[in-house]
């Protein structure tokens, strides 16, 4: 992928030993969509090759990716296969937060470390269907209710990617003890922890995210390892893998656009239809796109990797993923005209592409939510210069 720019050995390495796979990793791409069947070959190859371990803290025995690594990293495999790069992206997402936020215990952090090590795949199950997008602030209906010693959580989570790998699910639940939102530590096998087989929806089909059903689940009260806004103010930057993989969704539909330029030649015209004004209009407007959104993106990634206490960069943040998704749904719209019917083939990847891009609207932060947080940040940014 020739619009990333390589700037760090962990980039350097794992650009390269994603490119070299690309074929590998895009053989299924097809038929899981159809079927609805989660990427394990390509999964189990990342974790293999230790890409669940590089944002790991050195210190911890992890490659310590940073920030704009990931970006990068993520970019790539999205382009290779959205819903792998979206699977995986909520683990390595995660565990570079929690290791950069350290307000988990450290005995817990250790054993995360050391389960990450191994091979574990983790991710939080916040959603549910009464109260919307977590980012909106609505009170879980699981709850935890401590009884004799431990906590028992019942209720169901929605949209859990990557659900059926997973082997450390951070479950949040309303503690009605405390009056508080808490999160706890729920692995796999765990006796009342069911994966529902429901997922079937339109776009990011082979993700797999299904429900998640707890039914009186018992655990530890050392398996409470975080209680929401607790903990000095954090910038979240690690949401970024979110615009990252749709922004390689973006990247893979006009490469495809323009490989198909270049290549077909109706006997209507002498060349290719890549000569025509209309086609190169279509795609000079794609790279302009891509060129905004792919600037937008590594610029916020490098501002909050060398930001001071003092700044804010969640404006940024916000409008990366807004940016990237509405010139990334902007990208795939132009790359299908270019194509033309043909795009809309069920053998052509173009069609997916517009399918699994429009389910990153629906990833947080939503775009509404997005904008008033950076008109809030304008606001008191204003009022303080006045």
């Amino acid at each position: 992928m020739k619009s990333v720019l390589i700037q760090s050995a962990v980039q350097k390495e794992w650009v390269a030993k994603l490119e070299a796979h690309r074929e590998e990793l895009t053989k299924y791409a097809q038929s899981n969509d159809r079927a609805h069947r989660f990427p394990h070959e390509n999964i189990q190859w990342l974790v293999d090759e230790g890409y669940t371990q590089l944002t790991l803290p050195e210190s911890y025995g992890g490659r310590g990716a940073t920030l704009e690594d990931m970006v990068v990293l993520q970019s790539v495999l999205g382009s290779i296969d959205g819903p792998t790069a979206l699977s995986i992206g909520w683990h390595i997402a995660l565990v570079g937060e929690v290791f950069e936020r350290r307000i988990w215990d450290e005995v817990i952090l250790d054993d995360f470390a050391e389960a990450v090590k191994k091979g574990a795949l983790a991710n939080r199950a916040v959603s549910e269907a009464e109260t919307g997008s977590p980012t909106r602030g609505g009170r879980p209906q699981t709850y935890a209710r401590f009884e004799n010693n431990h906590y028992i959580l019942n209720g169901v989570k929605t949209f859990t990617s990557m659900s059926p790998v997973l082997t450390h699910i951070i479950v949040a639940a309303y503690i009605p003890e405390k009056e508080q939102v808490g999160f706890f530590m729920v692995e796999k096998g765990t006796p009342g922890l069911e994966i529902a087989d429901n997922w079937n929806m339109v776009g990011m089909r082979a993700t797999e995210s299904h429900d998640v059903i707890l039914n009186d689940v018992q655990v530890q009260p050392d398996q409470l390892i975080e209680i929401r806004g607790e903990g000095p103010p954090y910038q979240n930057g690690w949401l970024l893998h979110l615009p990252a993989t749709y922004l390689g969704i973006a990247q893979a539909a006009r490469d495809y656009a323009v490989d198909f330029g270049l290549n077909y030649s109706p006997n209507s015209i002498e060349g290719t239809i890549a000569d025509l004004p209309v086609v190169q209009q279509n795609i000079g407007q794609m790279e302009t796109k891509l060129i905004t959104a792919r600037h937008l993106l590594w610029s916020t990634a490098r501002a909050y990797q060398t930001m001071t206490p003092q700044d804010v960069v969640a404006a940024e943040t916000a409008a990366s993923k807004v940016v990237v998704m509405n010139e990334g749904l902007d990208v795939i719209d132009l790359a299908m005209r270019i194509v033309g019917a043909k795009s809309l083939e069920m053998e052509r990847p173009l069609q997916r592409y517009f399918r699994d891009m429009r389910a990153g609207l629906h990833n947080p932060p939503m775009q509404d939510m997005a904008y008033t947080k950076i008109a809030q940040q304008a606001l008191t940014e204003r009022r303080s210069d006045v």
